[in-house]
């Protein structure tokens, strides 16, 4: 059972939507069901998913060998939060900093990002009103790995076109990188969440998992 008791980067938007909504009770199903969920985002029929999944994969491919994909580090305060890295950037066997993907498609990205982009400020103002769940998602992370800043990306999504996703060559002008700061009171809110998931955690495993 205690394999699915976690809050995982993906489940930040269900822990903080209102105790009552489906998405909170189903993510309170899957934490005590003990059935360790399996998703293969490459073979969705919903295209965003899928081809979000094939990017990550090209933009990887851009990147240095020292980052590594899908970094896993688990709280030291509240080990029932698990925290999934995109990209974890790795400087002398420690994680030194990490880029969070997120894809939008071509006019979204030309009509809200691409006016601003080089303005960080109004790239932050722009995540926090419009894209609240991955701003929290971001700061669900920065408190696992006890960072005080990472990079959200944004990726601008052409077409679904699987073929020619699989072979995308991602450049600088495809991506842009804002820098989100720790924001201490919007953690304080998920751990708040997350209290009543830490103690149903603590009932059952005796040996807390350690921080990777």
């Amino acid at each position: 059972m205690t394999e699915t008791m976690y809050i995982g980067s993906g489940d930040v938007a269900a822990l903080m939507a209102g105790k009552n909504t489906k998405a909170h009770i189903s993510l309170m199903q899957r934490f005590v069901s003990g059935v360790k969920p399996h998703y293969n985002a490459k073979a969705s029929p919903i295209d965003a998913l899928r081809t979000g999944s094939i990017l990550e994969d090209r933009y990887l491919a851009s990147l240095p060998m020292w980052f590594i994909p899908q970094y896993v580090v688990y709280s030291d305060e509240m080990d029932v939060f698990k925290a999934s890295l995109d990209f974890a950037e790795i400087k002398d066997g420690k994680l030194f900093d990490f880029r969070e993907l997120k894809t939008l498609y071509l006019n979204d990205y030309v009509d809200n990002i691409q006016p601003i982009k080089g303005d960080n400020e109004k790239l932050v103002a722009y995540v926090k009103k419009s894209h609240k769940k991955y701003y929290e998602q971001v700061q669900e992370q920065l408190y696992c790995t006890r960072l005080d800043s990472c990079y959200m990306v944004f990726l601008c999504v052409n077409n679904y076109d699987d073929e020619i996703n699989y072979h995308r060559v991602i450049t600088d002008d495809d991506v842009t990188l804002i820098r989100i700061h720790r924001d201490e009171r919007v953690i304080s809110k998920i751990k708040e969440r997350g209290v009543i998931f830490q103690q149903i955690k603590d009932c059952y495993d005796i040996q807390p998992r350690q921080s990777a």
